[in-house]
């Protein structure tokens, strides 16, 4: 049962929304506009300043489609106002990042320095003041985007766990292991 897809999406005056044909909803606040194409069985309308989806039927297909689209008109109200950030720590001795004419440049111990282009609409901005290892800011409107751009950069050197060297979200937690002479 959606109970997600039952809630009310709430938005301020400040966010201007938009029901186009085809169930299209473009939605547009301080930071950007975002847009989505709902399914057309899911009926999107607005009331009191509050976006309320209705599923035509109660199958198991119309129940899941109500809570994701719920879900994903909420996350782009929210992008739309506060926007979203995610941020990594590289952690090893002489690694670096630097952002420079748009492109983010990472020397992660590798004999060749990663060069990364971020996708429209996504900031990064690289701190390396505030903490001792350098920090990597990532933000957007797009949740999904946001994710994904943290994610794969990330993924060009994954924390390991004997010295915890590599790329890591700032609060996570890699599990250290002991090494060879430990066995002994």
């Amino acid at each position: 049962m959606s109970r997600i897809g039952k809630r009310p999406v709430p938005f301020t005056d400040k966010v201007e929304l938009i029901i186009g044909a085809d169930n299209v909803v473009t939605v547009k606040g301080e930071k950007g506009t975002g847009s989505i194409r709902v399914h057309p069985d899911i009926k999107v309308e607005t009331k009191d300043n509050e976006i309320v989806l209705t599923r035509p039927s109660e199958s198991k297909e119309h129940k899941s489609l109500h809570g994701l689209y719920r879900s994903l008109l909420s996350n782009m109200v929210d992008g739309v106002t506060e926007g979203y950030k995610k941020s990594l720590e590289i952690i090893g001795v002489g690694f670096r990042a630097t952002y420079t004419n748009g492109v983010l440049e990472l020397n992660l111990g590798f004999s060749h320095p990663i060069y990364f282009v971020p996708p429209e609409g996504i900031d990064i901005e690289v701190d390396t003041k505030s903490r001792k290892n350098p920090v990597i800011h990532i933000s957007g409107i797009d949740k999904e985007l946001v994710g994904q751009v943290a994610a794969k950069i990330r993924s060009l050197r994954k924390p390991e766990p004997y010295k915890g060297k590599g790329v890591r979200y700032v609060d996570e937690w890699v599990r250290r292991k002991a090494g060879k002479s430990a066995a002994k």
